[in-house]
């Protein structure tokens, strides 16, 4: 038994075909090439506020989830800390170690609660070698991850707070497919890299102007064409992107596995 089984999840089942998980990049490999992940891939439950990835430390799984958001956080030197992206059903946490064995650059925390088939990297690793479908997988993960960091890059440096918070909160809601987001004002100050006091300002003005419906612990109601008008342009710019790599990816493979939307909800 890892260390990782000591976290407060629990062990669901075993996944035994592609049909049956919802991460987008598992759901398109052909069988066989998903027969070299299911011998160690199980399906786990994502808590809200765990770390499945820190900064600094070894990958010692590979997560693809079928529900929830985590966020890829920078840790600075002063203790500050910045969110550079967002992965959920399209993606996967740790994968990226395929690539060598380096420490992890950036510290994966849950945000919103979900599941995610889980399996050692080892075996990731293992299968990657073997599997020309696996390596495009992870290709178009790299395409789509890369998106957010070029176009979030260029929004932490030319758009004011409020918009960013507003692009955040939806990115979020995206994920969850529901208008109340188990949120709170010190959560969105780690993603955004800014004092709490700053959010709290932020808040009391989305609140005046109807984007923020209601406030209570730890949970946040948006209204979302409200708050989409607040937001900066960068959020529907990175979902209309990171679409259109896994349309390149479809018309390119030719398969269908894949939905059209970027996320569902969790019961999807």
């Amino acid at each position: 038994m890892s260390e990782w089984d000591h976290l407060p999840w629990c062990r669901l089942h075993r996944v035994m075909y592609p049909g049956g998980t919802g991460n987008r990049l598992l759901a398109a490999l052909p069988p066989a090439d998903f027969d070299l992940l299911t011998p160690e891939l199980e399906t786990v439950t994502l808590e809200q506020d765990t770390v499945l990835l820190q900064a600094g430390g070894r990958t010692e799984h590979v997560f693809f989830p079928h529900s929830g958001a985590i966020t890829l956080m920078v840790d600075m030197a002063n203790g500050q800390t910045v969110a550079t992206a967002l992965v959920g059903r399209e993606g996967a946490i740790g994968s990226l170690s395929v690539l060598g064995p380096s420490p992890s650059a950036i510290t994966a925390i849950v945000r919103m609660a979900g599941t995610a088939s889980r399996l050692p990297a080892s075996r990731f690793h293992a299968a990657f070698s073997r599997s020309p479908a696996i390596r495009y997988a992870l290709q178009t993960h790299i395409r789509a991850t890369l998106v957010q960091l070029q176009l979030g890059a260029a929004c932490n440096a030319l758009h004011p707070v409020k918009a960013r918070m507003g692009r955040w909160m939806l990115h979020l809601r995206d994920h969850i497919d529901d208008d109340m987001l188990p949120l709170t004002q010190e959560t969105l100050s780690q993603i955004l890299g800014v004092r709490r006091t700053t959010v709290t300002l932020l808040m009391r003005s989305l609140r005046a102007s109807g984007a923020i419906r209601s406030e209570r612990r730890g949970q946040i109601e948006i209204d979302r064409p409200r708050l989409a008008a607040v937001a900066c342009e960068c959020h529907a710019t990175m979902r209309r992107e990171i679409e259109e790599v896994f349309s390149t990816r479809r018309s390119l493979s030719g398969t269908a596995a894949e939905p059209a939307e970027i996320v569902h909800s969790p019961g999807g």
